[in-house]
């Protein structure tokens, strides 16, 4: 693990590209339906803030272990979004 302000980057840069792609598919798509697009942003955000929260926790006996374990939860759920995104 590099360090958590690398950990904090990766999180936003994922999850705000992700946003990002939503946004743009319902700028090509302007007549579409956009409740579940919007439940994708939702969603990200959510992730966001979970996330950022789990970072931030100094509670932790084994810290590198955790962030590590937070890493991991970031590229999967990253990935479920972006398939639920390539659905729209």
């Amino acid at each position: 693990m590099a360090s958590i302000r690398d950990l904090k980057k990766d999180i936003n840069y994922v999850l705000g590209d992700i946003i990002e792609a939503v946004y743009e598919w319902e700028l090509e798509n302007p007549e579409s339906d956009t409740k579940k697009s919007n439940a994708i942003i939702d969603e990200a955000i959510a992730t966001f803030d979970d996330l950022i929260a789990k970072v931030s926790d100094r509670k932790v006996e084994n810290r590198s272990s955790y962030l590590k374990s937070i890493n991991t939860e970031l590229e999967s759920k990253g990935n479920a979004l972006i398939e639920k995104v390539n659905k729209l």
